[in-house]
């Protein structure tokens, strides 16, 4: 099993199985970016930062290592570039 779906695994039994705890562990790994005050590109960016950080503070609590969590999400973030399409649509749609 691939460190991927070993982490995709963990994730979703650690989530799904603790329902009942499930707002005390999003309060714990989930930061809010702020929306005042930014443009677009700064807010986009901050998103994804917290994102990552949070991500990598579940996968560090998990017990995986350093070498483990930066191959993991090059490795996820390597396959969204990779699969990205864009679409061609107006400003206005």
């Amino acid at each position: 099993m691939s460190i991927w779906k070993f982490y995709n695994w963990f994730f979703y039994y650690f989530i799904m199985s603790e329902k009942s705890d499930k707002l005390s562990e999003i309060d714990l790994f989930v930061t809010e970016f702020p929306k005042q005050n930014f443009g677009i590109v700064d807010y986009l960016q901050g998103r994804v930062h917290f994102a990552l950080l949070d991500q990598m503070k579940l996968m560090s609590t998990s017990g995986m290592t350093k070498m483990q969590i930066k191959e993991t999400i090059i490795s996820t973030v390597t396959e969204i570039i990779e699969n990205f399409e864009p679409k061609n649509e107006s400003k206005s749609s």
